[in-house]
This record gives C-alpha cells, structure tokens and sequence, in this order.
C-alpha cells in the first residue's frame, strides 16, 4: 500500500494517522495501524514498534483505523508496556510450539529470573530433554520465520468456557468464577485459542529474539531480550540461592493446596480464608527461625553484624523487627544501626545526572566514620554514633552506645549487598539478607502477575494509608523507584547469604478491596490511567476476601506494614535492652 504524507483537507475517503515527530500518513478506512507502523518505520528505522499510545490509552496495532488519529508513542521493547506485549507474546508462540510438539503435555509459565528469562516446566508427561527442547526451539522459529498471525476475537463467554473445557484447561475453568462480563477476549495462534490479560504482538514475525535452555530440576527457560538491551538475550548467570526460594514456594503451594489465582479463589469461596492466611503466616515465621538459627550459630563464630537489603514494598522494615525477636529467642540482643544518621552534610551529598541531591548514592553516606564505629561497636568499645538533622542537612552527635559479647548489629539499607558499603568489616562478621517479595501467585498456567506488581500494589495502598498519597503520585514515582533498585540492589542480591520471600498466597485478596478504589481515581486523561488500568485488569480475577478484608490478618504479618495497624510500628528490636548509655546532649 502506498502511503504519502497528507497536506490538504479534501473531501477524502481516507484515514489520517499522526505520528509525534509530525509525519502524517493517510490508507483507507478500515487500514490496519500496523500498516501506517509499518511505512513509518521502514522510513525511520530503529526499534521496531509492537503498540501505540493514542489518546492516553494502549492500543494493538492490529486495531482497523476509522478515523484520524494522533499517536502519542510507539512503544518498543525499550518501553515497559511493551515488553510486556513481547513477552506475553513470546509465552503464546512458545505454547502454541508446544502444544503441537507435545499434545499430551501442558507447559506452565512459572516465574520470571533476574537475568530475563521464564522458568517453564510441563505436566501431563516428563521434563523434555536435549533433543526434545531443540525441537521445540526449531518449531517455534519456523513459525516466526511464517510470520503466521496472531487474531484476536471477542467471544461469548459460555463458548470460552466449552473450548476450556473441551481442552482440559481446569486453572482457566477456576477463574470463569470470577468472571462478570458475558464476553472473554481470546488470541489465536494457528488454530490454537488461549486468554491473556494483556495485548499481543500482531504476528509471529515480531518475536525473532530468544532462545531456549535446559534448567534444573525439571524444567527449561524461555529468555527473552531485556529492556536495557533489547537486541541481544543476556548470558545466563546459575543461582542456587534463587533457585532455593522457588523450591521452598512450590512446596509451601503444594501444602497449602493453592496453585493459581482460580484455586486461591476457591479457597475463599469455601470459607477457608482464615486457614490460608494462619497456615501462609506460620511458614513464614518458620522460615524467619530458620534464617535466626543460621544467624545464632554464625555468631558464635564471630558474626556479629547483619546487614539486609531488598526492593521498595518488599516488607524489609517488618521482616527486620521479627528477625530480631527471633533472635532474642537464642539469646542475642540486636542492636539496630539506621544508616540514616550516616549521611553526609547536605553541601557534600553527590548530584546525579539533572543536578539534584542523589541520596541513594553509596557516597551520599560517611563510610570512613561508619566502618569504624561497626568495628568499635563489635570490639565493645564505647561510640558517640551520629545524628543527621534532615532540616538542617547537618550531621551531628548522638547517643554514646556501647555493646557487649551477645550483642548483633542489625542494619537495613538498600546498599546493604553491596560489599562496598562496609569494606573494613571481615567477611566473617557478616550475615547477609535479601528481602523481597520474589514469588507470586500466577493468574493460571500462562498468565504470571510479575512480582514487582505486587510490591507495586503493596506501595499504592501504603502510601495512601500513611504518606496521603493518591495512586497517581505513587505511579509517577515508581519509574525512579524502579531505576535505583536497578542501579542499588539488584546487581548485589547474590552477595546474599540468605534469601527471604515475602510474597504471601493470600495478599492480592487482601490488597485489591483496599488498591482498586484508589486505581479507579485515575482518570482517562491522565498520565498514569493505562497503568492502573492494566493493574485493574488482573486483580478483577482475585476474589476479595469476605467482608473485612484484614479481619484475620496477622498484627505482626509483614502484610501489615502496608495495609496498617502492626504490632511492630512503633516497636524498637531490644528496647528493653538497647545499651545507649548517654543522649545527644
């Protein structure tokens, strides 16, 4: 099809679509917007586009253009939503290859790796091998290289939950429960139909990068190109100590008897949402024990600080306090240090890339003066730590402390991994934790909720709770959010000694009833509507939990430090015992 840049206003039976460098395109009524995509791009060059933003909201581009329209961004694998689009895509392509390849099988799309993969697994026959996965790769390229279509259809909901049915698909038959609308969204990919809660790639031709690998114990990954780096799939790096949450979450689901969202909602629907809550909560605390004994039996060899870390909502505060109550059980007196007072003064404080304070900045803290009050504190020797003013900006004197033998320092931080922040400490002194919410319930075989949704959520409700918030301020602070994480936590998570998830099964059912009343006060207009629109999207398929949604939650559940009312607000680990000897006089 031919397209021309438009300059006049003639009585026309085309279509006009406006790009945001002001190159306008105009095709027939009824032209598909990946055809005006297509002739923009092949003008243009760079990353290849996978959606658009028109008019605040997303759309495929698939979509038939009827009248004029402006584009606002073309999202690309650089962009958020659109890797999502690529990924979720990527999953449809992968599944549909397995399914002719593998018909007796079912492939499940687990959870989601550091270094851009999905773990993936079958049921139904055993793990696939070398030959079998190169199989699988090689269908899944020929099928790209076919360019084959990806549709999307409308279709009643009745005839959705037959071909479920029919197809013996019992995790999207749980979640037809929850189901208000007569109608259900279905993609088709060679002849194979699946529900997805977000939009796909309009062909097979978009998805030319990834690549398959075998991965213990009995599963493979599906990697997938990053958003840092969108052209290339990054080298996998092996972690045992990623790879042990994830066993101890498939056994902790397996006990609890909950695999998917369907199956979390039935469980409520049954009345057995106290059971869930109490048996989620004692797995945590029996593992929080687990990490305190590790801890005790370090510190009887020398280990006399704790240092924890972990991503914004991940629970840090509150797994603390409990880390410290169970060490208190073997004896020890914690001590928590807030890096806080460590800050330098304000004029000294580092400038990032716009020229403001970067308080996240390893430097914006005095590690001279910390490295020797940790090592003056753990010989028992007597500390004047500091003070930081926040209105003044100035660092001063605070309590004179002074620890004895069955004394741990506890300090949480997000440079906590980092070995940088605490180079004159002997390794040997040191236990580290990484705290987040690294595990999640998925919405069914192929649908996962990522787990930094989660924290998202967690971080919504805490902040309308607490800080005043709307959900809007909260969405235009998490890109910035999200950066220093990247740039902080992430790349020193496997410094780790231990690695502690706080994702729990029952909080979606507790957090939406609280989330969406704050989501659906964004509107249609503003910046931050199709995010929360996309977050609206998967939690309509929770189940809330009946009536008062935190009635049976835990005061000291690391729930509680978003949903609020803990125990442990105001609670200071070894209060009664914390050795301040003097006051900031």
């Amino acid at each position: 099809m031919d397209f021309t840049p438009i300059k006049h206003s003639k009585p026309r039976r085309d279509a006009l679509v406006t790009f945001s460098d002001g190159t306008i395109l105009a095709a027939p009524v009824e032209t598909r917007l990946e055809a005006y995509v297509a002739a923009w791009h092949a003008e243009h060059g760079g990353d290849r586009p996978l959606a658009a933003i028109i008019n605040r909201e997303l759309r495929e581009l698939t979509i038939p253009v009827r009248y004029d329209m402006n584009i606002e961004t073309l999202l690309t694998l650089r962009h958020s939503d659109g890797g999502r689009i690529y990924r979720r895509s990527l999953s449809f392509l992968m599944t549909t290859a397995a399914a002719e390849l593998f018909p007796e099988a079912q492939v499940i799309v687990d959870h989601s790796l550091p270094t851009g993969a999905y773990y993936c697994h079958l049921i139904g026959r055993p793990r696939l091998n070398e030959e079998e996965l190169a199989r699988l790769d090689a269908r899944m390229r020929e099928i790209v290289a076919a360019d084959e279509p990806i549709t999307r259809r409308e279709v009643p909901l009745e005839e959705a939950i037959a071909y479920f049915r029919e197809h013996g698909y019992e995790d999207k038959l749980r979640l037809m429960d929850m189901r208000d609308k007569k109608y259900l969204i279905l993609y088709t990919l060679r002849g194979n139909s699946d529900y997805f809660y977000g939009y796909m790639v309009p062909a097979t031709g978009y998805l030319q990068t990834f690549a398959l690998r075998m991965y213990p114990p009995d599963g493979f990954l599906l990697m997938y190109p990053r958003q840092e780096n969108p052209q290339v799939i990054q080298p996998y790096e092996a972690s045992e100590k990623i790879a042990a949450v994830f066993e101890r979450q498939n056994q902790w689901l397996r006990l609890l008897g909950v695999d998917d969202i369907g199956a979390l909602n039935q469980a409520i629907k049954n009345g057995g949402a106290r059971e869930l809550i109490l048996v989620a909560e004692a797995l945590h605390d029996q593992h929080i024990a687990e990490i305190a004994t590790q801890i005790a039996r370090r510190h009887q060899t020398g280990a006399r600080l704790v240092l924890i870390a972990g991503p914004t909502s991940s629970g840090k505060t509150t797994f603390s306090k409990r880390l410290a109550v169970q060490l208190m059980a073997h004896g020890l007196k914690p001590y928590p240090l807030a890096l806080d007072h460590y800050f330098v003064d304000r004029e000294e404080t580092p400038l990032d890339a716009e020229g403001k304070y970067d308080f996240e900045a390893l430097e914006a803290l005095n590690l001279p003066l910390l490295n020797r009050q940790l090592l003056d504190l753990m010989r028992g020797e007597e500390v004047r730590l500091p003070h930081f003013d926040f209105v003044s900006g100035k660092s001063g004197p605070g309590d004179t402390v002074q620890l004895t033998a069955d004394h741990i320092l506890i300090v949480e931080g997000i440079h906590g991994l980092n070995p940088a922040l605490v180079p004159d400490v002997p390794e040997e002194m040191i236990y580290r934790v990484y705290v987040s919410a690294l595990t999640q319930l998925n919405i069914d075989l192929h649908n996962r909720i990522p787990t930094t949704d989660v924290r998202l959520l967690r971080r919504i409700v805490r902040d309308a709770t607490t800080r005043g918030y709307t959900a809007l301020d909260t969405l235009q602070r998490w890109p910035s959010v999200r950066r220093g994480e990247k740039q902080h936590i992430f790349p020193y998570q496997e410094n780790a000694n231990v690695m502690f998830n706080t994702g729990l099964v029952y909080e979606l059912a507790v957090l939406r009833p609280l989330a969406e009343p704050l989501l659906r006060q964004i509107g249609r207009g503003e910046d931050g509507y199709q995010e929360a629109k996309r977050l609206l999207a998967f939690l309509s398929w929770v189940r809330p939990m009946p009536k008062e949604p935190a009635k049976f939650v835990p005061h000291d559940s690391l729930l509680r430090e978003f949903i609020g009312d803990s125990i442990l607000d105001d609670y200071m680990p070894g209060e009664r015992s914390n050795p301040a000897a003097g006051g900031a006089g």
